[in-house]
């Protein structure tokens, strides 16, 4: 990988336990090789099953300057294609998400079908061979209903690592036998690493986030103990050990797992008891939806959280899950995309209320976007300079930073 002596001096002199320098922002060289060593050979989750449940269902998502269309075929199977014809290279698919019989090039009508395979065109000749211009494919990765795409020609194979650890997680919550009711795209006027960090840290989560700490505890997500809140804290962890225990009993895995770092598709999970009612992430901590998800009989099944690097987070509760990935538009905007999920069998205005389901994630997700915003207007200012990370609450922002510039230190000529 070819890159200028100053961006390989920054990489190679990072200096642990404090945050980026600036050109990790602001710079477009940077910018480029994050497209090409993060999000062109790493797994990218960039959707779930219930967005295509049925043959010919599709949706688009741009990964840098590549254009990804992912399909449901004729078998159920998720399959993956770069969204480019395979005659003058036109683009595909140029809405969002859809629904197809078979891929048809809309300038000269070259007809795929949904493995891929090019089954007709015209004015070509009797001898041409339609089997050398099939869609040039894209890896995909299915955990539990979570869809990633690796643009790599050989992917990171620790990815089954993370599936095999994470669908006794996840499986329980039925992604599959879920809906999509929202889909919210926000652009946050910030460099995706920022937007990265301030999701891996809730040192900010008190002063500014009302909606969300009305049902979870900042204890769960990194606090500095003192004598002040030594019994607050204990009480925590004794509410975690007994919450736990019950969840385990009832199937449901619930203990952490810490591998942020260290590896090449790097993941954590933790399934942590929530405040007040106890029951979801709503401003009253009760069930948004009455219908629950999968079998589940019991609200109060706590938060469980999934992150995954480097470019999403999810939250399962009983009722609904919230699903986020990252995807960077350029240097300094990024793309946030939620999706929230409930039984498909769910009805809104009986069993859910659409703005009462999605208020606490949309505020929170507003009031992320300005913090951003604010860090991408501090880095680009001729006064930054690295802070340090708190060792309390920003121990994952610290894991997040080291994947990331070992993953571009691996990749240096």
């Amino acid at each position: 990988m070819k890159v200028s002596s100053p961006v390989r001096e920054l990489i190679l002199a990072r200096q642990p336990g404090y945050n980026l320098p600036a050109p990790f922002y602001t710079a477009a060289e940077i910018y480029d090789l994050d497209m090409d060593v993060i999000f062109g050979r790493h797994w990218i989750y960039v959707g779930v099953e219930p967005d295509i449940p049925e043959p010919g269902d599709y949706f688009t998502v741009k990964l840098g300057r590549a254009s990804i269309v992912v399909v449901r075929d004729d078998d159920m199977n998720v399959r993956a294609f770069h969204n480019v014809c395979r005659h003058r290279g036109a683009q595909l698919c140029n809405e969002h998400k859809g629904s197809v019989g078979n891929i048809v090039c809309p300038y000269h009508q070259w007809t795929y079908d949904l493995s891929g395979k090019l089954i007709h065109n015209e004015h070509m000749g009797q001898d041409f061979d339609f089997s050398r211009h099939s869609l040039k494919s894209v890896h995909v990765g299915n955990l539990a209903g979570l869809i990633f795409v690796c643009l790599a020609e050989q992917p990171p194979a620790d990815f089954e690592e993370m599936r095999a650890a994470m669908e006794p997680y996840i499986a329980p919550h039925g992604i599959a036998d879920c809906k999509v009711v929202m889909q919210d795209d926000f652009v946050e006027a910030g460099n995706w690493k920022l937007t990265l960090e301030n999701n891996r840290e809730c040192y900010h989560c008190v002063s500014n986030h009302p909606e969300l700490t009305s049902s979870i505890y900042e204890y769960g997500f990194g606090y500095q103990p003192s004598p002040a809140n030594a019994e607050a804290v204990q009480g925590f962890q004794e509410l975690i050990e007994r919450e736990h225990a019950r969840w385990e009993a009832a199937g449901l895995k619930s203990a952490e797992i810490e591998m942020l770092d260290g590896r090449v598709t790097g993941f954590r999970t933790q399934r942590l008891p929530l405040d007040k009612a106890g029951e979801s992430q709503t401003m009253d901590a009760r069930v948004a939806c009455e219908k629950l998800l999968a079998n589940f009989t019991d609200r109060k099944l706590g938060g469980l959280s999934f992150w995954t690097q480097p470019n999403s987070w999810h939250h399962f509760m009983s009722d609904h899950i919230v699903t986020f990935s990252v995807l960077p538009i350029d240097a300094e905007n990024t793309l946030v995309r939620t999706k929230w999920l409930v039984h498909k069998d769910a009805v809104e205005g009986r069993d859910y209320d659409l703005a009462r389901l999605t208020e606490v994630w949309k505020a929170t997700n507003r009031q992320d976007g300005a913090l951003v915003e604010m860090s991408q207007r501090g880095a680009a200012s001729p006064a930054y300079e690295p802070g340090p990370y708190s060792p309390y609450t920003e121990a994952l922002v610290e894991k997040f930073c080291n994947w990331y510039v070992e993953r571009l230190r691996a990749a240096l000529d």
